[in-house]
């Protein structure tokens, strides 16, 4: 997995000056009881935390993670922060962008979204808050939340999916379809608006 810049690590606690030898008196002790009570005690940063709660391992600003075939580009990832859960194998990302290419590494379609979380190990991943799909022949599609599934090159949302084309607009929920958006298929509730003559319009069958 490619990462740049360099990863910035946030583990270790940082020592402090081993040649204080002297013994406070009452009155520092006092001193520095009442500064740990108000809050002025060692501070530790804090950056975004995971759905746990925990802190992240590592963060890295405009991340940049590619997936690749035999050399060539399958998608690439990028995200204005990133942030590195070791224990689950988990990135957090924050400002996504996915291009994904085709087998002449000719780029298909931009997905971008809020948030996204990546699979360390699987490479899936999962977008969300205003997640849209834009191809390079003019279809877009729009939700809120949406799983790209590695192995398969699918993607897939339960939530309500609408697909615009050449001034037709299908929605529906229950969406799977390649990152390109040539074969999709809606599961339940499609709808229908069909901009050209000759083409019937409400609800329709499921998959283009």
């Amino acid at each position: 997995m490619n990462r740049a810049p360099a990863l910035r690590g946030r583990r270790g606690a940082r020592r402090g000056d081993s040649r204080r030898g002297r013994s406070c008196t009452l009155l520092g002790a006092i001193a520095c009881l009442l500064l740990l009570l108000s809050g002025c005690g060692p501070q530790r940063s804090t950056g975004p935390v995971g759905s746990t709660g925990e802190l992240p391992d590592q963060e890295v600003r405009n991340f940049v993670l590619t997936e690749t075939d035999q050399g060539n580009p399958v998608w690439k990832l990028y995200a204005r922060y990133a942030a590195m859960y070791d224990a689950r194998n988990s990135i957090v990302a924050q400002g996504v962008r996915v291009d994904f290419y085709d087998s002449q590494g000719k780029k298909t379609s931009e997905l971008s979204a809020r948030q996204g979380e990546i699979d360390e190990v699987s490479r899936d991943m999962k977008a969300r808050g205003n997640v849209v799909i834009q191809t390079t022949e003019g279809t877009r599609m729009t939700t809120e939340e949406l799983r790209f599934l590695n192995k398969t090159q699918k993607v897939r949302s339960d939530r309500e999916v609408r697909v615009e084309h050449a001034g037709n607009v299908l929605t529906g929920v229950g969406f799977e379809s390649d990152p390109g958006l040539k074969h999709y298929e809606f599961k339940s509730r499609v709808h229908a608006q069909v901009k050209r003559a000759g083409e019937l319009t409400g609800p329709q069958g499921g998959s283009k």
